[in-house]
């Protein structure tokens, strides 16, 4: 397996995979919309996409951190907010090696932390972050406000 930062010229592969994690989440399939939406954020570099391939080069899984700050702690940190991989490659290691290259990223570029959220009921992506070290934080709550 291979795992790299992707570019504008992965976007078509990247977008399948990012409309199927949308599909995951309850949304209906938009494969255009998923291409616009990552050519988008690559353009304006506004995220990074890690993008896992398998031994033949299939892309079989992906990552997107997006850049925020800390007030607190004046510094950079990076949100995991993407991580899916393809049916046909879960329980294969996958998963563990996109949240590994993301800590990598993430030191290489300064940032202080990476920070995620998962829905409450995805007990697989739980037990995948917690065996890589993750922590549940019981600091903060967090708190959305839909517009």
């Amino acid at each position: 397996m291979k795992i790299e930062i992707a570019d504008i010229r992965d976007v078509d592969v990247a977008a399948g995979l990012f409309d199927q994690y949308r599909v995951f989440y309850g949304k209906a399939s938009d494969p255009e919309g998923a291409k616009h939406f990552l050519s988008e954020r690559l353009i304006q570099q506004q995220s990074v996409v890690l993008l896992a391939r398998d031994d033949s080069g299939a892309a079989v899984g992906f990552v997107q951190l997006y850049p925020t700050y800390s007030s607190v702690s004046m510094g950079k940190k990076l949100i995991l907010n993407d991580l899916f991989v393809a049916p046909s490659a879960r329980r294969s290691g996958v998963g563990a090696a996109l949240l590994e290259e993301a800590k990598r990223v993430a030191k290489r570029c300064g940032a202080l932390a990476l920070t995620l959220s998962t829905a409450v009921d995805n007990r697989t992506a739980q037990h995948l972050y917690k065996s890589n070290g993750w922590e549940l934080d019981a600091d903060y709550l967090n708190f959305d406000y839909s517009l």
